[in-house]
């Protein structure tokens, strides 16, 4: 887990640098009227955020095995309006969200991490795989609005 931690710390300090460089073009195109722009991939992974930090804190505390409810991605991004947010105070609020993620991830025991965990679908998982899973996620929205920020 540390090595994924030291990496998302890297890509965390990678974007708050490009952020504030305004390394950033065409964020509110759509390339569809159903598809996200890349301002509204940042308000979802922003949701995402909100959602498993809550998560991720709940755990610690709730009985087990906990149940990840889940949420409508699609209706959180419209209810938001994310496409008519200033741009740069979506990416304040991500990299704060997420450098509070890194503070819960970095502060879990092997114990913790084993926490067990049931995903909507009813697969059962444990705290470890969701927030690598989270990561991942992170990442993979991240590259739909540029490649080389992974």
């Amino acid at each position: 887990m540390k090595q994924r931690i030291d990496e998302f710390e890297l890509v965390l300090n990678k974007l708050d640098v490009l952020f504030a460089a305004n390394a950033i073009v065409d964020f509110e195109t759509k390339q569809t009227a159903a598809s996200w722009s890349k301002k509204e991939i940042l308000g979802h992974l922003i949701d995402s955020a909100i959602n498993n930090l809550q998560r991720f804190t709940e755990i610690q505390y709730s009985e087990k095995p906990y149940r990840i409810r889940s949420y409508n991605q699609d209706e959180l991004v419209k209810a938001n309006d994310y496409q008519n947010k200033n741009i740069q105070d979506l990416f304040n609020l991500l990299i704060t969200l997420n450098w509070h993620i890194v503070y819960l991830i970095k502060n879990q025991s092997e114990e913790t991490l084993k926490y067990e965990i049931i995903l909507p679908n009813q697969t059962v998982t444990d705290l470890r795989f969701v927030m690598e899973d989270y990561i991942d996620h992170f990442y993979h929205h991240l590259n739909q609005i540029n490649p080389q920020w992974t």
